[in-house]
């Protein structure tokens, strides 16, 4: 059995991918050691201790539960890394990255994929580095003024946030430990709360583009259906438009993808009694019930085998996945449901 490593004095930082140890956390999580099933006799031979402990890291696992590598995935990296590279001898003008499509298909799970293999890159290209920051994550908060875009920077950071640090501080401080620790690539989540429409959101979005220019990484954005938004109208919208390429994220087809991703995501299942196959036999049901959501596919899983462990039941059944509420957003696509 494995477990996931200590998080030592940081462990409230882990469920913030905002700030530096949650995302250093992440990462150290998708790279350490796969946890492995027990055999029947293995698992009757713990403690009701060890067996307690060996059920939590399980339901650990399933919370988690490993990304697969869909289509949007694989060409947001690809795009990505490209990107990266094309901007590593880049003065000015470098080219970014949107994410962009409808809510619950993948839009946040891209981004950090991204991140991830960035970071994964650096740390070969630089080992023992440790001072290095390659990528920073920060998502925009509601009507996001210019200093709380720099704020998110700094607490990214750890540097200090007063009431008495304004823009200038905050940005000139995010600028220089970005210069020092070779950041190469920022990822910038919740991009529609941007809204060039306003005073502050056009403020806003010229923070995140001095940024860019100041700052000698690419940027990676991520929001909600971006191409219709006023994000890219006028004329920041069209210098955006200019030096950014999309990535669109959409609802999956109900085709050989869909039945691979419903086939990955059962095999990583931690399930004593669970058959396999059951859930490949249902990946039509699956696909009605979510709508080729990825998000509302990956919450229905996660959560029929959480109930899987709790209840002991040990296997996820059709009834079983009924049992797991959809989130509003599906429950609207399909009147009548009352699940």
């Amino acid at each position: 059995m494995t477990t996931m490593p200590d998080s030592g004095p940081h462990d409230d930082f882990g469920q913030y991918l905002t700030v530096l140890p949650g995302w250093q956390q992440f990462v150290a999580s998708t790279t350490s050691t796969t946890m492995t099933m027990l055999t029947k006799n293995e698992y009757d031979a713990l403690s009701k201790e060890e067996k307690y402990d060996y059920d939590e890291d399980r339901l650990d696992h399933h919370a988690r539960l490993q990304v697969v590598a869909t289509s949007t995935v694989r060409r947001t990296v690809t795009c990505g890394r490209r990107l990266t590279v094309l901007n590593r001898g880049a003065i000015s003008a470098r080219r970014g990255l949107i994410v962009t499509g409808p809510a619950n298909t993948g839009k946040t799970i891209a981004l950090t994929q991204l991140g991830l293999a960035h970071e994964l890159q650096d740390r070969r290209r630089h080992p023992g580095q440790d001072e290095r920051i390659p990528v920073i994550y920060i998502t925009v908060p509601p009507a996001a003024t210019p200093r709380m875009i720099a704020a998110e920077f700094a607490r990214f950071l750890g540097l200090p946030v007063l009431r008495s640090s304004n823009i200038t501080d905050l940005t000139e401080a995010v600028v220089g430990v970005c210069t020092k620790a070779r950041t190469g690539l920022v990822l910038v989540d919740e991009i529609h709360n941007i809204s060039l429409q306003t005073r502050t959101g056009a403020d806003a979005s010229d923070t995140l583009k001095y940024f860019s220019e100041r700052v000698p990484a690419t940027f990676a954005y991520a929001g909600i259906d971006i191409e219709d938004s006023s994000l890219l109208t006028g004329t920041r919208g069209d210098q955006i438009a200019a030096r950014f390429t999309a990535v669109d994220t959409h609802p999956f087809p109900y085709n050989a993808e869909w039945k691979a991703l419903v086939a990955q995501l059962e095999a990583n299942l931690l399930l004593h009694q669970h058959k396999p196959g059951t859930l490949t036999r249902l990946d039509r049901f699956l696909h009605t019930r979510t709508g080729g959501m990825i998000g509302t596919l990956s919450h229905q899983l996660r959560g029929a085998a959480v109930d899987a462990i709790l209840t002991g039941t040990e296997k996820i059944t059709k009834a079983g996945l009924l049992a797991v509420d959809l989130d509003i957003a599906s429950r609207r696509k399909q009147p009548g449901t009352d699940r």
